[in-house]
């Protein structure tokens, strides 16, 4: 396959989704059953909106994996014991780290130039998170000696951050424990303390399902703002699935990197696309993704802007139709 992250145009891009997509017909079983179950020919798909999206579902249930390749690394989606969780298994480490390296430059900045703290408990106590993987490889790249994750310990992160008032700082926070950690500031009227970490940047990764009463991302970018005494919060949009990631620089709005794209489905019929502005369900492309599938139908609700997207939310027990033969 050539090399994704050289794609400069919309071309490019069409031409290596179309020949990923030919590849792993060819040698993913469960996608080409996947497409075979469609009764979708690969000689008549020539464009984007052809290409059959696996339902995300699939990872409960089956290896998504090249037969040409072998992987003992995987990543596995969060969820209680009880929870049939996603697995995602990875052939290519080398394309992974490189992914994270590339996207992360592109929107933020080099990683050496950053000391990286982690507010993420609930990854933390779990084996196989792709996020903690992502953080520990940028804390490597970075090679600075403050860099650390945080349990519940919010004094401690606070202690660290006032002490390091003139470094460039990345703070990865989950949802619910950014905003526990807000509170502990309130509690120990600490708030103002923030708003002089002026090379603060925190990036929020999602993650308030089931911790926190729901409230819209808008809602908790603010509460965030306010809090950090700043004007922005980043975001980060990936999941267990994934090989790549799209970051938000503000105001719920994504980009992704070249060799990843999000179209928005209808959501009652997947193989039919929303126009710019209006809500759907998102697909992904995610060509980094070339030994598992990369061709995905989340079960996210967006919609798309320009070159960026917004990420509204989830589609509460949904079913895709013509997939229920594989999902089970």
């Amino acid at each position: 396959m050539e090399d994704i992250f050289n794609i400069q145009t919309d071309e490019d891009f069409l031409s290596a989704a179309l020949r990923t997509f030919n590849y792993q017909y060819r040698n993913i079983e469960i996608y080409r059953k996947f497409v075979d179950y469609l009764n979708i020919s690969p000689a008549t798909v020539n464009a984007l909106n052809e290409i059959p999206f696996l339902p995300i579902e699939m990872f409960k249930n089956h290896k998504i994996l090249d037969g040409n390749v072998s992987a003992d690394l995987y990543f596995q989606s969060s969820g209680t014991t009880q929870m049939n969780l996603s697995r995602h298994f990875i052939a290519n480490e080398d394309l992974y780290k490189e992914s994270i390296y590339r996207s992360f430059a592109k929107f933020i900045g080099r990683p050496e130039d950053f000391i990286f703290l982690g507010l993420l408990p609930s990854y933390l106590e779990r084996q196989n998170s792709s996020l903690i993987y992502m953080v520990d490889y940028l804390m490597n790249k970075s090679g600075k000696k403050e860099n650390g994750y945080f349990l519940y310990n919010h004094s401690e992160l606070f202690d660290l951050l006032n002490t390091l008032k003139e470094e460039k700082i990345i703070l990865f926070g989950v949802s619910f424990a950014l905003l526990d950690f807000l509170d502990y500031c309130e509690s120990e009227r600490k708030n103002e303390n923030l708003n002089v970490l002026k090379n603060l940047v925190v990036i929020e990764t999602g993650g308030m399902k089931g911790r926190k009463e729901e409230m819209t991302k808008d809602e908790l970018l603010k509460i965030l703002q306010n809090g950090f005494g700043t004007d922005t919060i980043y975001s980060e949009y990936s999941m267990t699935e994934l090989l790549s990631q799209a970051y938000s620089l503000g105001n719920n709005e994504y980009e992704c990197p070249a060799w990843m794209k999000v179209m928005i489905r209808n959501a009652e019929d997947p193989f039919s696309y929303e126009k710019e502005g209006r809500t759907g369900a998102i697909n992904i492309i995610d060509l980094a993704n070339i030994h598992s599938c990369s061709f995905i139908a989340t079960q996210d609700l967006g919609k798309i802007q320009g070159n960026k997207f917004q990420v509204l939310g989830r589609i509460d027990h949904s079913d895709i139709r013509g997939c229920s033969l594989l999902v089970s």
